[in-house]
Order: structure tokens, then sequence, then C-alpha cells
């Protein structure tokens, strides 16, 4: 009850002095409020992309392998002069995958032609990303918002038809349903049976709404599928009860088997995964945390030195108090107490009023930019611990020198 008294009594001495000293109180608060706002706002943004970037993961597959030709990478130091003469994975290599499958629960060869051109009737949409499957949907993440997917009799037969994006659908068939219509890809008509659902863009730029998938074995009969320009890819999935590192390992045997590598060869094929966009990412966003602690820090400090000087000056102006206080039998830790909850007080004033600013930043964002950031309990909890710990640094040597005084003196002061 003690403590619960001083506290509240602590809040009053501090609006009081944000009452009686405003300007003064309200460019030291501003420190405290900048920085709160800075290192909240960031930790809230890439937890905001961390989450983007994790659904991109999920879409994609935790537990898919995507067998290449160019490992994933990149900057000033990326070897591509080693990857150069790699050959693509072939059509070959993914027959011979599949007869040799254990722990996977999907394989499929895919090709990909980015900015096509495709056209019903009078219409047309130009920039379309075409992918040629043997099994997509073995290997992907996806739904239909309209239609169907392949049957195995179509997918093997390469059969003239089609899934289309949700983009596609609206720019071409405006108003009309697409399904069991022509469109004409390639030189090609083919029969749309199917539609993705929208989706939208993601942190990866990765969207199924401009896409445009059919079957492998229809592709055959226009292009050169195991050629180079068309980015040739094994996609591999493993089982959900198999930790990746182990797919991973029975992958790379195999694919030197089929390769025939002896042991003394290094692998002439790249195994990506998802991960390693995690962790690039991750190391970025690690760096922009450090910035964010960095600026966010100097406010902070610049904050708990005017704090400091407020507590100092409450101190000489109530020195007299003090006095009479101590005279009537207040103990040291009770006067210490009661202006270090002060302190801790104005910073949580500061810190709050900077965690408002960031609530309604995300507010704005969320309702008229339609840019969803994640403000989460654990950084509402995170700027509160802050406040206190400034509050508890910046108002422990005014409160004990406030303690320390004598009563004597202290009475005598005024």
């Amino acid at each position: 009850m003690l403590f619960l008294k001083l506290f509240k009594e602590s809040f009053i001495f501090a609006f009081d002095a944000l009452r009686q000293n405003r300007t003064r109180t309200f460019l030291s608060l501003l420190g405290i409020t900048i920085g709160i706002f800075t290192i909240i706002s960031v930790f809230a943004a890439v937890d905001t992309f961390r989450g983007n970037l994790q659904t991109s993961v999920d879409k994609l597959g935790s537990k898919t392998i995507y067998i290449q030709k160019w490992p994933w990478g990149g900057g000033s130091d990326y070897p591509w002069w080693k990857y150069f003469q790699r050959p693509v994975p072939s059509y070959r290599d993914y027959k011979m995958l599949t007869e040799k499958n254990t722990s996977f629960t999907g394989i499929s060869f895919d090709i990909w032609l980015n900015n096509r051109t495709i056209k019903y009737l009078s219409n047309s949409i130009e920039g379309v990303s075409i992918t040629a499957s043997t099994g997509y949907h073995k290997t992907q993440n996806f739904e239909i918002s309209q239609g169907r997917y392949f049957t195995d009799n179509e997918s093997n037969a390469g059969n003239a038809v089609c899934i289309i994006g949700a983009d596609l659908a609206e720019g071409l068939f405006a108003n009309i349903n697409p399904i069991g219509k022509p469109i004409k890809v390639m030189g090609r008509n083919l029969k749309v049976i199917g539609v993705f659902a929208k989706e939208g863009e993601d942190i990866l730029g990765i969207t199924s709404d401009k896409m445009l998938l059919m079957p492998l074995n229809f592709a055959k009969n226009v292009i050169d599928i195991q050629s180079d320009r068309y980015d040739p890819q094994i996609i591999v999935r493993g089982k959900e009860n198999a930790a990746l590192e182990d797919v991973e390992s029975e992958l790379r045997g195999i694919m030197r088997a089929i390769k025939r590598l002896s042991p003394a060869v290094e692998d002439n094929f790249a195994l990506n995964k998802t991960t390693v966009i995690s962790a690039q990412l991750d190391q970025l966003f690690g760096i922009v945390n450090i910035a964010g602690w960095i600026i966010g820090g100097f406010s902070i400090l610049v904050g708990g030195f005017g704090i400091a000087n407020i507590m100092f000056v409450s101190v000489k102006e109530r020195t007299n108090i003090i006095g009479i206080q101590k005279s009537l039998g207040a103990k040291n830790y009770f006067i210490l107490l009661q202006f270090l909850f002060e302190a801790i007080a104005l910073c949580l004033i500061g810190g709050l009023l900077g965690l408002a600013v960031v609530y309604i930043l995300t507010a704005v964002a969320t309702y008229i930019f339609d840019f969803k950031i994640v403000l989460d309990m654990a950084n509402v909890f995170r700027g509160i611990t802050i406040s206190m710990v400034i509050g508890v640094i910046s108002g422990f040597w005014p409160a004990f020198s406030a303690s320390r005084l004598d009563p004597v003196e202290a009475i005598r002061s005024k």
C-alpha cells in the first residue's frame, strides 16, 4: 500500500511539474517521446516485414528445395564465373529423381517464360509470366477461385489447357466467365479451365495474379523446354515429418548419383532453400534494429538528461518540504522512492506519448494507405519497460541526493 501511495503521489507531482513548467517539461519529455517512437516504430516495421516474409516463405514452402543451376545469393563477391559452365537441370534428371523418391511428397519440373503476350478476341495483355510444369500442385501452395486444376491425363497428354491468374481473368474476360474460353498463347490456342485466387504481390514480388500455368508436355510441342533461357528447375517438397536438412542431404546424394559425380568433384547443381532468403533478410532486419536503437538511443539519452535536470530542479524547489518530512520521521528510502517514482512517472508519460504516436501512424497506414503495420503487445511492453529503465537511471542520482539531505539544513534552506 505504501508503494502504491508513493506511486500515486509521484504521478501527481509529475503532472504538477508538467502544469507549472510546461515548456521546460515538454522539451525534456520530447527526447523520451522521440526515442521511444523511433525504437518501437522500427521494431514494428521489422515485425511487419518479417511477418510478410514468413507469409512469402510459407507460400514457397518451408520444406521445399529448388534444384537449379545458380545458387541463391548476390553481392559484389558473388562468384558467378564458378557457376556459369554448370548444366541446367534436365528433364532426364527429373525422371530419374522421381524413380528414386523416398522422403519427398512431390517433385515437379518447371520452366518460366517471362514477358509474354496473351490474347482473347480483341483483348490482349502484355508482360505475362508463363509457367509450364509437370506437377505444380505437388510443390506449390495456391488456391483456385474458379474452375479446376489439370487432371493427370491432361497433364501427361499435354492437352491445350491452362490456368490463369486473377488479373489476367479480369483483363481478358471483364464480366464474362473465363472457364472454357480459348486464349492465344505463343501462337497456340489454350482453353482456360481454372482461375487462381487473387493474391496480391508479396514482399518477395511473388504472385500468381499475372501468371499463366500450362502442362509441361504441351510446352514441349512449342519450345525447347531444356533451354537455359527458360530457367528450367526441379522443385522437391519434403515430407512434413522429415527435417529439411535430412531432405537436402538425401537429395544431394541422389543428384550426385544421377550426375555420376565422383567424391572428389564438387556439385554441379545448386540446392536452394527458402531459409536462405530468410537468413539474408534477417541479417538486414538485424542491421535495421541496431540503427533504430542507435538513433532512438541518442534521443532517449538527451531526454534522460532532461528528466534528470527536472528532478534536480524539483529537489531544489522542495528542499524545505524534504526537511519537514525527515523531521517528522520519514526514512531516507521514502524520500528516495518519492523522487525516483516521480522520474519514472515523467518517463512513462513521454514513453506513452511515443507509443500513442506509433499507434496513430499504424492506424493511418492501415486504414488510409491499406498497408498493415503490426504493433503487438511485446513492442508496447518493450516501450514501457525502456521508459521505466530510463526513469530509474535518470532519476536515481537526484533522488539519492534528496534522500541524503540533512533535515535541519533542508528546513532552513527556505
